[in-house]
């Protein structure tokens, strides 16, 4: 297949530094939906000069780009993604420990890998994390939570990139407005290049008896074993999504092959090769039901990537 004049042009510009370059690159297997079409580039830059040097690409270019981590929260169109996408898991993947509890780490580590880390240096407040499948730029982006935990309670400092100036600049958590699912690199585009968490110090084993007790929850409660996107709608105010979805009797309301969990009511599910069509009719039947039985209009947790 040809290459467009894009492709080309970033092929060029790209080559002198550290990343992987692929076109046309399927998206599905990428994410946990199992869903998606081709990105028109897909690049993991290997470090944050290859990274800056995609952007400035882009930038010059004037194209669309958008940013992969594990691909965990994520619903892609099968249309695909025009433009670049730009991959940082396998690329920003450096993590260290430091003095007093600090654990610093790339966008692209995953966040099992950092509760392995911090348990084996015996330091609590990251047990509510492990299971969670995403990465730490997704983690910190949507400010990622479980059983009562927050990223946003154990976030030191963030480093990112302003898609405005190309500046590295870093930001103290302290000095950010983060709440429930929400941050303000929701609003702002800054891409989270690392991230820096301070931890306590505490017994391993009682750190590691709570990560295998939280795990055990998420296996006896969530559908695992389909793909999907974890939680597909935000705790709406004063309620549940997944209770208000149970109650509406949508358990097991199905469109194609996309599904609400029988399982967990605030799972959608690709339980029979799904297409983006198949779960947006899902989500929009849900949506539609629990507000005319709740009056409550559920946002999607989940980020999509396409038309909806």
């Amino acid at each position: 297949m040809s290459m467009t004049a894009l492709q080309s042009s970033f092929a060029d510009y790209i080559r002198t530094y550290a990343g992987d370059a692929q076109y046309d690159a399927p998206l599905a297997p990428l994410c946990s939906f199992k869903i998606g079409g081709p990105a028109e580039i897909l690049y993991t830059p290997k470090n944050e000069e290859a990274l800056l040097a995609a952007l400035r690409f882009a930038k010059e270019q004037g194209c669309a780009w958008k940013i992969l981590g594990n691909g965990t929260n994520l619903l892609i169109s099968d249309a695909g993604v025009r433009g670049l996408v730009l991959r940082l898991k396998e690329g920003l993947t450096d993590m260290a420990l430091g003095e007093n509890g600090k654990i610093s780490c790339g966008a692209g580590v995953s966040l099992k890998k950092l509760c392995a880390a911090a348990l084996d240096a015996g330091l609590t407040g990251l047990e509510f994390a492990y299971g969670i499948p995403g990465s730490i730029g997704g983690a910190v982006y949507m400010n990622a939570g479980a059983y009562g935990g927050e990223i946003k309670n154990v976030l030191k400092s963030v480093r990112v990139i302003r898609p405005d100036t190309l500046e590295a600049i870093e930001r103290r958590a302290d000095d950010m407005d983060i709440a429930y699912r929400s941050t303000p690199f929701m609003q702002n585009g800054e891409i989270i290049v690392s991230a820096v968490f301070a931890l306590a110090p505490g017994d391993p084993e009682a750190i590691r008896a709570k990560m295998n007790e939280l795990m055990g929850k998420r296996k006896a409660s969530q559908p695992l074993e389909y793909p999907s996107a974890g939680s597909t709608f935000k705790r709406p105010v004063g309620g549940y999504a997944a209770a208000m979805i149970d109650q509406s009797g949508l358990k097991g309301f199905r469109v194609g092959g996309a599904e609400v969990s029988k399982k967990h009511a605030g799972f959608v599910i690709n339980t029979d090769n799904a297409t983006f069509a198949d779960v947006m009719g899902v989500i929009k039947g849900v949506r539609a039901k629990v507000q005319e039985k709740f009056g409550v209009t559920l946002e999607t947790e989940v980020e999509i990537w396409g038309e909806h």
